[in-house]
């Protein structure tokens, strides 16, 4: 479940260069091959509409905040996160296991301790701690039974802890097939049912949404 969102940064990031198609074939690809793959989902291309730095400024992270990022792929995020939280720790959760190899590895090349790739499940994260923020980029509509999920979310969350959601719109030239998408309301409506209440949202990135998220009750 998790793992496949890496789906969505190949198709979008080789879609806006004249590549692949989004079809059928395209969606159900493996992912296996994470040295393969870092040159699509890290392309430098991807920035432009990923936003990545705006993104975690928006997250607000104090220096020794502990991050998860959930469905981490090859670390596109998680190792932006670890830079920005040096007396912190970052755990880059993928279930796809040459990911978390992968992972690993390029925490040790760029020398970054406070970076821990974590084998998660589809239906648990597996983080050792509880965090103050856990983030979602192009995860959400491969989640199976959301509610549950995100119920089990809030046991890893500080007391202050947020859960922050970024995934493409309906209306989004690119993304998974729209078929696959989850609307924002949907997603606001579904984490109330799950607990939570929506305390911010970002509209600065142009192909997706950003939700940010807090228990509604401790």
């Amino acid at each position: 479940m998790i793992s496949r969102h890496v789906f969505v940064f190949a198709v979008c990031i080789a879609v806006s260069s004249g590549g692949y198609a989004q079809n059928p074939h395209t969606h159900q690809h493996a992912f296996g091959d994470a040295q393969k793959w870092s040159k699509v989902f890290d392309d430098p291309k991807r920035d432009a509409w990923q936003k990545p730095h705006e993104v975690i400024q928006a997250l607000a992270l104090k220096p020794d905040a502990i991050v998860a990022d959930i469905g981490a792929g090859t670390g596109y995020f998680a190792v932006r996160l670890a830079h920005m939280v040096p007396k912190g720790r970052v755990y880059a959760v993928d279930t796809e296991p040459d990911m978390v190899k992968h992972l690993a590895e390029r925490a040790k090349t760029n020398g970054l301790n406070n970076l821990t790739a974590v084998a998660g499940k589809p239906d648990d994260p597996r983080i050792p701690e509880k965090a103050d923020v856990l983030l979602l980029v192009d995860v959400y509509h491969h989640i199976d039974k959301r509610e549950t999920y995100f119920r089990k979310l809030n046991e890893l969350l500080k007391p202050s802890g947020r859960i922050a959601i970024i995934d493409f719109t309906p209306e989004s030239a690119m993304g998974p097939p729209k078929a696959a998408r989850v609307a924002p309301g949907r997603v606001k409506t579904e984490l109330q049912g799950a607990g939570y209440a929506l305390v911010q949202e970002h509209p600065f990135l142009p192909n997706q949404y950003f939700l940010v998220f807090a228990p509604a009750k401790r």
